[in-house]
């Protein structure tokens, strides 16, 4: 009759800790209804746009039984316990605090873009000052060519250069449209 001896001890213990485990497993479930009237399962507490009346189980208490699939009885609402209930206050003030975070870095970023911008376009300006002023002086103004032949500007060059230049001046030496 050695097939009616109970299993050894440990293989007793594995099965006692295996239901044990699961059975825990099960009750740290929250179930709600969401506002399509589908049921959410979850091991997190629903968010806090879900209306209490809402909530179907949580963690450790019976079932609620339901009147309507999307409306609980309140009659039949166990009280929480009050290590079950969520703690949204310090979860949505770290939350909005890496929410501030991630805002002061954009407005950082974009702040030096735009300090970027500004500095390349008052070097532009310089520039095109600078050699407008030469090309107002009268003065022969030398290029070279593609072969690498030095050539001096004709007047309808130095004309079109200076219209060029005027038009470069017009844009980035004034101020910029925020």
């Amino acid at each position: 009759m050695s097939f009616l001896r109970r299993p050894p001890f440990p293989a007793r213990s594995a099965l006692v800790l295996l239901a044990l485990f699961s059975s825990l497993s099960v009750q740290a479930q929250w179930q709600w209804m969401d506002s399509t009237g589908r049921k959410v399962f979850s091991d997190t507490a629903p968010p806090a746009s879900v209306p209490e009346k809402s909530i179907l189980k949580r963690p450790g208490a019976a079932p609620v039984a339901a009147a309507s699939p999307s409306v609980a009885t309140d009659a039949a609402k166990p009280e929480p316990a009050k290590a079950d209930a969520p703690k949204p206050a310090a979860a949505d003030a770290q939350l909005e605090a890496r929410k501030k975070e991630a805002e002061n870095a954009e407005a950082a970023k974009k702040k030096a873009e735009a300090d970027r911008l500004a500095k390349a376009r008052a070097e532009v300006c310089t520039r095109a000052q600078q050699n407008r002023a030469a090309l107002q002086s009268g003065q022969r103004i030398a290029t070279v060519n593609a072969q690498g032949e030095r050539e001096f500007m004709s007047d309808d060059r130095r004309a079109s250069e200076l219209r060029r230049l005027e038009g470069i001046i017009r844009t980035d030496c004034a101020p910029a449209a925020q």
